[in-house]
């Protein structure tokens, strides 16, 4: 049984990777969004870091992007990495593991820089997308619409106001006041490096061509990745700095206005917060550079001369902060996404994935509505029935990565170098024994199934 036709006009909080990727849905969608964003500019709060998207983001991307947009997308990522390597942080090689050539784009993971993903999900949206928008609160009317309020005096209304703005979400502290953040007790500092003849030098050829875990002694925890570009033999996508305008350029490219990707080394170190200042996260630059050096006095002098040779204003800290799961609530006109509802650990890219699925099945779901299919309420609900346990099954799945929590074994003075030994002894065993080897590929691969 079908409804009469319900128009959808939607609000969006925050112009984040799940923000967009449903902005875009909606639009192409022929739906009404506006997408109210705190930042001044689309140039601000770029972070170089990299971000891996799995099948589960890569085809919500594909189902929501515009065709040449999203392959865009695709020639932006980095060189898929030929091995999985484990290090001590002497970079002796603990293990090393082959990984199968990506030949299918839609079930590869893929490696893209923050920042380049950011501008090509805010390309073709100058319509939607409101800067320096600061949201403060909400409220609903008996009409069946809500007001967001902003910092500046200004209002938006709206059919459905969708929570898009992250870890300390304005909208979620209002509209679940129960739903906790928890700190998981772990801080990375994720450091960029240009990739030089002189820095390539300092890495062996697996791991230039590889992603690398360290596990250094002392409770110190590292992870590595070049990242290489293919611009050379796409011929497409141009290498072109923040703020470059050139007509043909851009007009290859589809997204790229603003990007200023190069290649480079990702280098994450990140332990429990007690090894850390206690200013640590209001520390940049040189200051936050010279923590991660002296965290890091006893690794091997080509990781430090990596260190050396970073570029400062890249270098950020980030605390691990995981949400407690809730239970479902009654739906409205007021719903969540990604991190605002489900917050998770940034280990291999879960959070951004999850981000993009809740958008991708949002879409689909506020379609059926603009079709007449459903009411808005029962769109809303059916997307909340669905989101909610596999959001925080995957906030319960991030926390079991090596080192997450703060309370961890590893960071244990004592205990922490028999957990460490048992750990590089587990790899160092499991890249030698064939049958180790595929069960531990194959439980690679396997989590890469995830629908949406």
């Amino acid at each position: 049984m079908t409804t009469s036709t319900e128009p959808v006009d939607v609000i969006v909080i925050g112009a984040g990777t799940g923000g967009m990727c449903l902005a875009h849905g909606l639009k192409r969608a022929g739906i009404g969004v506006a997408v109210y964003e705190r930042y001044r500019t689309r140039r601000d709060g770029l972070h170089g870091y990299r971000l891996g998207i799995g099948p589960t983001g890569t085809r919500a991307l594909k189902e929501c992007l515009p065709p040449e947009l999203f392959s865009t997308f695709l020639a932006t990522c980095a060189r898929s990495p030929k091995y999985f390597n484990v290090l001590t942080e002497k970079l002796g090689q603990t293990a090393s593991f082959e990984l199968l050539p990506d030949t299918d784009p839609m079930n590869s993971d893929h490696a893209v820089s923050r920042m380049t993903l950011r501008q090509v999900l805010l390309t073709g949206l100058d319509d939607v997308v409101h800067f320096d928008k600061t949201c403060t609160h909400y409220e609903q009317h008996d009409n069946d619409t809500v007001t967001a309020h902003f910092a500046d005096g200004t209002s938006a209304t709206g059919r459905l106001l969708v929570a898009a703005d992250g870890t300390h979400s304005v909208i979620r502290r209002q509209y679940l006041p129960h739903a906790r953040i928890n700190d998981a007790g772990s801080i990375n500092i994720a450091i960029k490096i240009p990739l030089t003849p002189q820095t390539e030098a300092l890495l062996t050829e697996q791991v230039r061509d590889g992603i690398s875990l360290i596990f250094g002694a002392g409770g110190l925890m590292g992870v590595l990745h070049v990242m290489r570009f293919d611009w050379a033999r796409l011929g497409t996508v141009p290498q072109v700095g923040i703020g470059g305008t050139d007509p043909a350029l851009v007009a290859e490219s589809p997204g790229l206005l603003y990007d200023n990707t190069r290649d480079y080394i990702n280098l994450i170190i990140w332990s429990a917060h007690r090894r850390f200042p206690a200013d640590i996260m209001s520390r940049r630059g040189m200051d936050l550079v010279q923590v991660a050096q002296d965290l890091t006095r006893n690794w091997h002098p080509n990781l430090r001369e990596l260190l050396a040779q970073c570029d400062p204003g890249s270098c950020i800290p980030v605390k691990v902060a995981t949400s407690e799961p809730v239970e479902p609530w009654k739906s409205t006109n007021v719903t969540l996404i990604g991190d605002a509802i489900h917050t998770m650990t940034p280990g291999r890219g879960v959070g951004a994935n999850t981000a993009l699925r809740d958008a991708a099945l949002l879409c689909r779901q506020l379609t059926a509505v603009s079709c007449g299919d459903k009411t808005l309420h029962q769109a809303i609900a059916d997307y909340e029935a669905e989101m909610i346990p596999y959001g925080f099954a995957r906030v319960s799945d991030s926390l079991a990565n090596n080192g997450t929590s703060g309370d961890d074994p590893l960071y244990r003075p004592i205990i922490g170098r028999f957990v460490l030994l048992a750990a590089r002894s587990y790899f160092g065993l499991t890249s030698r024994v064939p049958p180790l080897r595929r069960k531990f590929l194959n439980e690679i691969y396997a989590r890469r199934g995830a629908e949406i």
